[in-house]
C-alpha cells in the first residue's frame, strides 16, 4: 500500500505483503525528513511516536503487520544512508533519510540535548 497523499505533513503506510513491504519503508525514508518504522500495534512505535510530536515533529509512520517472515525482511534491509547490510530493530527512527536507530537511541540522544539540532538540520523544525 503506498502512504497517503504526499503533501499531508505526516504519511502514514502498512504493508501486509512482504516483498513490497521493504520498498515502501526505503520510499518513504527517502522522502520523509522523520519516519518511525515499527510493527503494527507495536507500544515502543508509539512511544517514539509521541515523543517527535512532543517536539513539534509530526513524523510519517512506516507500519508492518505481525507476520514474522516479514518482519525479518524488514529488519535485513538495505539501511538508507548506511552500511549497505545494518541489523535494525524495530521500531526504526530515521531522520533526514538516515537510520538514527531505535527507540532507545532516540531517547538518549533527546536527554543529551542532541535530538533538536538533528531535527533542525533534517528540516522537519524550523524552530
Amino acid at each position: 500500500m503506498a502512504p497517503e497523499s504526499p503533501s499531508s505533513s505526516s504519511a502514514s503506510s502498512s504493508s501486509s505483503s512482504g516483498g513490497e513491504g521493504a520498498g515502501v519503508m526505503q520510499r518513504m525514508v527517502a522522502e520523509n525528513p522523520v519516519v518511525v518504522v515499527g510493527r503494527r500495534g507495536c507500544c515502543m512505535c508509539y512511544v517514539a511516536r509521541r515523543l517527535l510530536l512532543g517536539l513539534g515533529v509530526n513524523p510519517a509512520v512506516c507500519e508492518f503487520d505481525e507476520t514474522a517472515a516479514e518482519a525479518d525482511r524488514v529488519v535485513d534491509v538495505e539501511v538508507p544512508g548506511g552500511d549497505l547490510r545494518r541489523p535494525m530493530t524495530l521500531p526504526a527512527v530515521f531522520v533526514g533519510g538516515r537510520l538514527l536507530g531505535g527507540l532507545d537511541r532516540l531517547v538518549a540522544v533527546h536527554i543529551t540535548g542532541e535530538l533538536v539540532p538533528i531535527l533542525k538540520e533534517a528540516g522537519a523544525l524550523w524552530l
